[in-house]
Parts: structure tokens; C-alpha cells; sequence
């Protein structure tokens, strides 16, 4: 290899490489205007004589234009799709019936189902698409995203070393060998790997992965508050403790066949019980906010809000049993469908005078009503003269009343449109679901993913066109569109490209690479692919692994002829350790779950530290093993 000279240019690099680093780690600034800040000074240093050629001023901005960046956008507006039409609350409940509400099997369904996916697709567009999914079991299970975003996000990325079509380093590292066996003799030529050459290394670091997590998550995890931009309404545990000083919760309460209520009615059971029935199921079918005349068939399942005590009591009662968890109402009663909500009543409300029952409030509104404010004073059972418990459905509504209901945020959107009240409530998502869209979403992605895996168009266009068909068959307006994107990750990627290709151009990387290499002169066969190894994880963080594989992987054939290596491994070494992206969020996938999870640079330095180490051992052993 010639020798590679230290240059001006490659000093100035360097010097915003350091500089880089230190506004990421020092969090002066955010690590987003951090990036825009590193390519405005490097395309105002390119004004300075001698440093013309430091990056071309014309493509300084051709980061926002890239394959990567518009294939983040993409993937951003198709998962708002899928999740706007309700197929990821799906994926969320099947997740929760495996996993429950334990960190440890959520962590390890997540994390294992997103690696898999990653093998077949970019590990970015499988993340994106399962964050929605990780956002709703999070509201769903009071578990923060900060404890579930880091697994899901690492084991995506080490989910791209499962096949060769799973990351890009993989997919070019069969043409480099084709490349690089025209300098080589006759008896070192090297073979290309198959599919699934790779197959044993990615599971082993996926496994290794998930056990670090499981294992070691209690303490290496982040604990910060992340920036949720999910339902900012109140539960109805929460409300009802903060309101009503009531230790109350929604259970799933199931009566059996042919038990003597049948033929009684859900009024029946709330008068006699003190508890509201909100919803029920039978031969398949769910009601939210049930009329309350409704006469019980069984068997049946109840939502059943109340008490733990008293629901407990009730069940013992009439014969019921309770669940420890919701199971077929966990859609329903999730904080991103459902919730409490307040309303009033004007002074020219037609309902001043009646009461719940009399106009079908639950029939009427889809709202089950739950106690009065008036005067002060909360009612939701009132005693009469003759000491008589009437429900709260039977007292006349006055003007000024403020009503405490229990509804969908579809229906209350319906509400706040209802001159008989003003929602008192504001902070509810507006959004509604669009189930019967259901299928366009699906047959977008799948036309999207279609592309991807059986075509040779670029990616960015195979995910544009599942995202373009997505508005166009009105899955998603264009605004919704715009508001799916996280323009905060788009400007972080776009705004390091130019700095990744500065280090390239310049020759930055090359006397990088000769340095280490220099002080790893004289070190045994092993020593020196554990050198590429690390030579090439470093590579990745600060420029794409795409440019970091193409750069090192004849550098890495020439060391192993030189050192009677293999050359096929130590090539392999190069497009598997281009994974090994945990240490700062510059990777696409870190990028994207920083932001929602309220993640800092020192929590990925932390936790991807150990990660980055493991990562090592583990690819470096199984590939001596397999190979």
C-alpha cells in the first residue's frame, strides 16, 4: 500500500471529526443542530484557499437527496399508514398476549422479531415500522420507550448480518471479492458466499444481543423520561384516583356458560354491584360502552370499571372470574384508543332535565357516563330520602353539570361537534382510524417490499411508491404524511453525510486506516483481523458503511495475503463489523429511536459500549468457527 501523507485538508477533517464528537458528547448543543452546524462549517471552510477541495459546495446538500434519507422518509409515512389503519395495535396486542406486562419477554419479542425482519429488509425501515408497535405497548404497560427503543434499535442492526441481502456492506461484498480476486493467484482466488453464509454469526449476535438485554437491561438501560408524542390523555386509573380519590382500574371480568344471570341485564348487575359494566363481549363480538339494557347471554366477558376490591368482591359474589390482565378488551381500553373525558353542559343543552337513561346516553354518544360534578361535589351513586342508592345514570342533568364520561377519542371528537355539550377535555388524539383502508396500506407495503426484495430499483423509490400509494388511495392526507416524518432524524443524517464523504474524498480515511496498521505491524494472523475488525467499526461511525466496506475490504484482502490469513475471512470481518454501530447515534437506526425515546449520546456510549465489545468477540469467534 503507498504511503499516505498527512495533508491540510486531512488535518481540517479531523479537526471537525474531534469537534463532532465533542458537541455529540458534551450535548452543548442538540445532537441535530450539532449536524447541521458540522456541514455549515464545512462548506464555509471550503472558501478558504487551499481548502477548495475539502467537499464540493455544489453537493453539500446532496445528504437531504440521498438514498438513505429519502428511504427514512418513506418508511416514516408508510409505518403512519400501516398504523393509521389499525394493523400495528394488532401486532402490539399479539405481542402483549405472548409477552405480558414483563419488561424482560417484551424485550426479547420485540427485539428477536425485529431482527428477523432486518434480515430480509433495511434494518431502518424495520425499525420504523415496529415504533409505532414499541410506542403503544409502552402506553399500554406504563413501560418507558427508553427501556425498549435501545434493544429493538441494536438488534435491528444486527438483524442486517442474518442473510447477505441484509445490510449493504453484505450485498457489495460479493462484487468487492469478484474485484479483488483479479490481483490475487490462482490458488487464493475466493469463493462468493451464499444467502445464508452468514446465517450462524447473525443469530449468534442477535441471542447474544437479547441476553445482554435481558440479562443485563436493569442496569445498562437508560432511565431518562423520553419525549412520548403519544396520547397525552389521562387514564382512567389516574383520573379517577385524581378526581375521585378511587383506587379504580378497567379488569376483564369472564362469566360462564349458563350462569344464573343470564337473562338479567347490565343495569341489573351495576345497581346491585356498584360497578360499571363499559363493555362486552360474546361469540366474537366486542361493544364498547354497551346499552345498559342490554340483557346478558353467556358465556360472556365483562369490562367491569371499579375498585380491585370491590370488583374482586363482586366476582365472588355472582361466580365470575377475573383476569390478571385485559386480554380481548386491551385494544379498546389502550390510552391511544380510549380514556376519560370531561364535558359540561350549557345553558341551552336539550338534555337540562333528563337524565342518562332517558336519552340512551350510552346508545346515543358511545360514551359510558361515570359521575356528575355539581356544586362541588362528585356523584356517582346518590342517596334518596328513603336511603335508596340511585345510579348515577338516573339523575336529572342541570345546567353547569360537568360529566365525567368514559369514551373513545373518536366519539368524543364526535362530542365536541354537539351543541348539548362543550368537551372540557383537550389534550385527546383527534385522530381517527381508518380500518377500511385496512387493505390498500397492506397491499402498499407489500407491493413496497415486493420491490425491495425481487427487483433491482433503488430502495428509496421501492419504499416511495408504497408511501405515494398510501396518500393517493387516502390512507394518509399529504399533511398527515408530512407530520409522520421526524424531521429532527432527517436533518441529523442528511447534515453528517457530507462530513462521512469529506473523510473519504480526502484521503482522511486511508491515513487512518495506514496509522493503525503501522502499530499493528509484527502482530500474529489473529491479532490482525481483530485490528480490521476494529478498524472498521471505528470506520462506520464516522462515515457510511457503505463507503467504510469499499474503502477497507481490499485493504483487508492485501493484509491477510501479506500475513498468510484468509482472505475471504478477513474480507467478511469488514462487511460484519460495519454492523458494529452501537457507540454514537450516527448510525440511521440510533438516529431514529433517539428522539422518541429522549435518549442522550452518553446513554448509547454507555449501553453500546459493552454492546460494541460484545459485538466483537462474538462475530469475531463465530466466524473462525463457521468459516
Amino acid at each position: 500500500m503507498d504511503v499516505v501523507t498527512l495533508t491540510t485538508e486531512m488535518t481540517v477533517v479531523l479537526a471537525l471529526l474531534g469537534f463532532t464528537v465533542f458537541l455529540f458528547v458534551s450535548e452543548v448543543v442538540r445532537v441535530d443542530l450539532a449536524a447541521i452546524l458540522i456541514m455549515l462549517m464545512l462548506g464555509l471552510l471550503t472558501f478558504i484557499p487551499g481548502l477548495e477541495s475539502l467537499a464540493d459546495i455544489n453537493q453539500i446538500f446532496s445528504g437531504f437527496a440521498s438514498n438513505a434519507v429519502i428511504s427514512i422518509i418513506a418508511v416514516m409515512i408508510i409505518g403512519a399508514g400501516l398504523d393509521k389503519t389499525g394493523v400495528m395495535s394488532r401486532v402490539a396486542a399479539i405481542i402483549l398476549k405472548y409477552g405480558g406486562n414483563t419488561e424482560r419477554r417484551l424485550i426479547a419479542i420485540i427485539s428477536g422479531t425485529v431482527g428477523i425482519i432486518s434480515s430480509f429488509m433495511q434494518n431502518v425501515g424495520a425499525a420504523a415500522l415496529f415504533l409505532p408497535v414499541v410506542s403503544r405497548i409502552s402506553l399500554r404497560t406504563g413501560l418507558p420507550l427508553s427501556r425498549m427503543l435501545m434493544p429493538m434499535g441494536f438488534c435491528a442492526i444486527m438483524g442486517g448480518t442474518l442473510t447477505m441481502v441484509g445490510s449493504s456492506p453484505l450485498i457489495l461484498l460479493n462484487d468487492l471479492l469478484v474485484t479483488s480476486n483479479k490481483d490475487l493467484p490462482a490458488d487464493m482466488q475466493m469463493e462468493p458466499f451464499d444467502l445464508f453464509s452468514v446465517t450462524p454469526i447473525g443469530m449468534a449476535l442477535i441471542t447474544t444481543g437479547i441476553l445482554y438485554f435481558v440479562l443485563f437491561g436493569r442496569w445498562v438501560l437508560p432511565k431518562a423520561q423520553e419525549s412520548n408524542d403519544g396520547a397525552k390523555s389521562q387514564t382512567l386509573k389516574n383520573y379517577l384516583k385524581r378526581m375521585y380519590e378511587l383506587d379504580a382500574d378497567v379488569f376483564e371480568v369472564i362469566v360462564p356458560e349458563g350462569h344464573e344471570c343470564e337473562g338479567q341485564t347490565f343495569d341489573d348487575i351495576m345497581k346491585r354491584d356498584h360497578i360499571y359494566i363499559i363493555g362486552s363481549f360474546h361469540k366474537g363480538q366486542r361493544w364498547f360502552a354497551p346499552v345498559i339494557q342490554t340483557k346478558i347471554v353467556t358465556p360472556c366477558r365483562l369490562a367491569v370499571l371499579g375498585g380491585k376490591e370491590d370488583v374482586m368482591q363482586m366476582a365472588k359474589m355472582e361466580g365470575f372470574k377475573v383476569l390478571k390482565s385485559l386480554e380481548v378488551f386491551a385494544e379498546d381500553y389502550a390510552p391511544t384508543k380510549s380514556g376519560v373525558a370531561e364535558v359540561v353542559i350549557p345553558p341551552d343543552s336539550s338534555l337540562i332535565g333528563k337524565c342518562a337513561h332517558d336519552v340512551a346516553f350510552r346508545k346515543r354518544y358511545g360514551a359510558s357516563l361515570l359521575g356528575i360534578h355539581r356544586f362541588g361535589e362528585t356523584l356517582s351513586y346518590v342517596e334518596t330520602e328513603d336511603h335508596v342508592s340511585t345510579p348515577v345514570g338516573e339523575v336529572p342533568l342541570h345546567q353547569g353539570d360537568t360529566l365525567a364520561i368514559h369514551s373513545t377519542w373518536t366519539a368524543l371528537t364526535r362530542l365536541s361537534k354537539d351543541r348539548d355539550f362543550v368537551v372540557v377535555t383537550s389534550d385527546f388524539p383527534r385522530d381517527e382510524l381508518r380500518p377500511k383502508k385496512v387493505w390498500w396500506a397492506l397491499f402498499f407495503f407489500l407491493v413496497a417490499l415486493g420491490l425491495i426484495l425481487f427487483s433491482e430499483v433503488l430502495l428509496s423509490l421501492c419504499l416511495l411508491v408504497g408511501a405515494v400509494g398510501m396518500i393517493l388511495t387516502k390512507v394518509l392526507d399529504i399533511d398527515e404524511a408530512y407530520k409522520a416524518v421526524s424531521w429532527s432524524t432527517v436533518f441529523l443524517l442528511a447534515s453528517l453525510i457530507p462530513l462521512g464523504q469529506a473523510v473519504q474524498s480526502t484521503g482522511t480515511a486511508e491515513w487512518i486506516a495506514q496509522q493503525i496498521l503501522d502499530v499493528l505491524e509484527g502482530v500474529p494472523v489473529w491479532g490482525l483481523q481483530v485490528g480490521v475488525a476494529v478498524l472498521s467499526t471505528v470506520f462506520t461511525l464516522i462515515m457510511s458503511n457503505v463507503g467504510a466496506t469499499v474503502l477497507l475490504v481490499p485493504l483487508a484482502v492485501s493484509i491477510a495475503v501479506a500475513s498468510g490469513g484468509d482472505p475471504a475471512i478477513f474480507a467478511m470481518t469488514v462487511a460484519i463489523s460495519t454492523s458494529n454501530s452501537f457507540l454514537i447515534p450516527t448510525h440511521q437506526v440510533n438516529a431514529l429511536i433517539m428522539g422518541p425515546a429522549g435518549y442522550r449520546v452518553v446513554d448509547f456510549m454507555r449501553t453500546g459500549g459493552i454492546m460494541t465489545i460484545l459485538f466483537l468477540i462474538v462475530s469475531l469467534t463465530m466466524m473462525n468457527l463457521v468459516f
